[in-house]
């Protein structure tokens, strides 16, 4: 299984939204989209935003696992979240 520790963050930068993206496809066609930026939900406190992705590798709001984006994680809960649309 994929975890936190192998996600490769880059520089995310856009008009007033400065931090670190990730995206990540998963052998089921799924994935996962996490954040890091100054207007994501925790970015300012050092939290991560999570999205699933779909096999467009667009976000998909139709999961089990969420039916929005999952904010204000620490890296193990973005790990937990990585699990389920690994599992899915």
């Amino acid at each position: 299984m994929k975890t936190f520790e192998d996600l490769e963050f880059k520089d995310f930068v856009v008009s007033y939204n400065s931090g670190v993206k990730s995206r990540m496809m998963f052998e089921n066609g799924y994935g996962i989209s996490v954040v890091c930026t100054t207007s994501s939900y925790g970015g300012s406190e050092g939290l991560y935003e999570v999205a699933v992705l779909d096999s467009t590798g667009e976000i998909t709001y139709d999961t089990p696992i969420t039916s929005d984006v999952i904010g204000w994680l620490k890296p193990e809960q973005v790990t937990e979240a990585m699990i389920c649309v690994q599992n899915l």
